[in-house]
């Protein structure tokens, strides 16, 4: 997926550890439309291996997840 995909939402949880960042994607993720993409920056570990998968056992489309800094990570995901 190429970098000029426009998020219709951010949602930034840097500096929150498990489970915030995930039960927040969670929530955003139900109050979002289908076809809206989501933005996530992040900055845990654990939750940038764990919100992918839950995205994508719960119907959703990861688009991108990328490394932006030496512990930052941002992930794209598409509501289905």
């Amino acid at each position: 997926m190429s970098s000029d995909v426009k998020p219709t939402d951010t949602l930034d949880v840097r500096g929150e550890v498990c489970p915030y960042p995930d039960v927040k994607t969670q929530k955003k993720m139900k109050k979002m439309k289908s076809g809206e993409i989501l933005e996530i920056l992040l900055d845990y570990p654990l939750s940038a291996e764990r919100i992918p998968r839950s995205v994508e056992k719960t119907g959703h489309e990861v688009l991108k997840t990328e490394k932006t800094g030496t512990s930052e990570w941002r992930i794209l995901i598409k509501i289905k």
